[in-house]
């Protein structure tokens, strides 16, 4: 049934999908994917709609009924709300009661999505971000409450709670990073000399092949169900340019966290990448060396042409597995979205880097990304729009705004708006007279 919910999803019969995904649901209430999937196959299908009716309307009424069932029956109150979400993905009542209902049954991922879902709909409700950022420090996730709290600030600067909740969530993860919060004392870090010198070999960078080998017969030993023995196995491997068993380590390490650590599974993806970036370098250093005449060199020519796009699809295909994965990631939608655009698919990224832009620390990256893609579906308009948005953001004329404001310049020349195109450029030009070729421009138009 899963199965046929994702085709229904790809084939864009939105209604059917999130049907299935209900009938899933019913059966394993905690299958987070599954939820995630329902709303965004109701998003797509309720795009560009809006509700005719007010007051008690169809929906309040489902709401009041919900909130009846709530006590008594928690996982009844699950199915009726996955009926109201169906038609209004972002109804801020129905996601709370699904918070609500999610928390009686003690699933806890799925009360953070429901409140994510909530500021996804209205992306400057500051209410309901302290409401997330409290949820994740209850429940021992310090790192997505500083994220929250980091979500919080962009909206509200001055809000002197986030401030503070942003300080606790760092200092919580910078904690629980280095063990504090579990060990009584200094010496329940650090037992003794030997200990930490052993320490102090796993965690630098080794190049001495015989300290390597040692390091790894020891650390062989420890690895059954040891995430962190085995990313460091997978580290060493890495160093002995063993990429093959590197890969199986970092994989074995991912694995046993279902997954969820972003930086492993991205960590599998560069490796792959590397692997055939050093089979187009040996191609290419042969062909060089011997010309590009010979048969070798022709069938080499050849296999450079499979191997790129290989790995064009391949970095596509491990950016959008790491959004799969974590949905509410938006540094991964960015990431899809850089990739996507230089992969030369700009309609593909469009999605992926409005979504990222949410995220106040690859906003403007994303913002100037997107606004690349709708150059090139020759939608200058909205470019200009998007390339003056990012710029406004930016105080100081530093790299970022002379890349945006060139790139903004030369739209307006495509428009035929001269005194735009200059003005853009002068405002390059009386802060960095070397920058590209602002000069010329600028100076051939007297």
């Amino acid at each position: 049934m899963w199965l046929k919910a994702w085709s229904a999803y790809e084939l864009r019969n939105y209604g059917y999908a999130v049907q299935l995904v209900q009938g899933v649901l019913r059966e394993v209430p905690d299958f987070l994917p599954g939820r995630q999937l329902a709303r965004k196959a109701a998003a797509a299908k309720t795009a560009g709609k809006k509700a005719i009716l007010g007051g008690l309307s169809g929906t309040s009424f489902s709401t009041m009924k919900v909130s009846a069932l709530l006590k008594k029956d928690p996982k009844a109150a699950l199915d009726a709300v996955e009926k109201i979400l169906e038609n209004d993905p972002f109804n801020a009542q129905a996601n709370q009661m699904l918070r609500d209902a999610a928390l009686a049954f003690d699933m806890p991922e799925t009360a953070a999505f429901a409140l994510e879902t909530i500021i996804e709909g209205a992306p400057k409700d500051t209410k309901v971000m302290h409401e997330l950022a409290t949820h994740y420090m209850s429940h021992d996730q310090p790192e997505k409450g500083g994220e929250v709290f980091a979500r919080i600030l962009a909206v509200t600067p001055n809000d002197l709670v986030a401030i503070k909740g942003s300080k606790d969530a760092a200092a919580r993860a910078s904690m629980r990073k280095g063990g504090w919060e579990t060990a009584e004392t200094y010496r329940d870090l650090i037992k003794d000399k030997e200990t930490a010198i052993q320490l102090e070999q796993q965690n630098r960078v080794v190049k001495d092949l015989g300290t390597i080998d040692n390091l790894l017969a020891d650390l062989l030993g420890k690895a059954e169900g040891n995430v962190d023995a085995s990313r460091r196995i997978g580290e060493l491997y890495e160093q002995k340019d063993d990429l093959d068993s590197a890969i199986q380590w970092y994989e074995y390490a991912a694995q046993l966290l279902n997954n969820s650590d972003a930086n492993l599974v991205r960590k599998v993806s560069e490796i792959r990448l590397k692997q055939i970036d050093l089979c187009i370098q040996s191609r290419e250093e042969y062909i060089a060396a011997t010309g590009a005449d010979s048969e070798e060199s022709v069938a080499y020519a050849q296999e450079l042409v499979e191997l790129r796009q290989q790995r064009a699809e391949m970095e596509v295909d491990g950016a959008r597995l790491r959004v799969e994965r974590n949905p509410t990631d938006l540094v991964a939608r960015f990431e899809l979205g850089e990739i996507l655009l230089a992969a030369g698919n700009p309609e593909a990224a469009i999605p992926e880097l409005q979504q990222a832009k949410k995220n106040p620390s690859v906003r403007l990256r994303a913002m100037n990304l997107l606004a690349r893609c709708f150059v090139a579906k020759g939608m200058l308009d909205l470019a200009a729009k998007t390339f003056a948005e990012a710029a406004s953001e930016i105080i100081t004329m530093d790299s970022t705004k002379k890349d945006i404001v060139y790139n903004l310049a030369l739209v307006h020349e495509r428009m035929g708006q001269k005194e735009k195109y200059l003005e853009a450029m002068k405002e390059i030009y009386e802060v960095d007279y070397g920058y590209l070729d602002v000069a010329s421009r600028v100076e051939s138009s007297y």
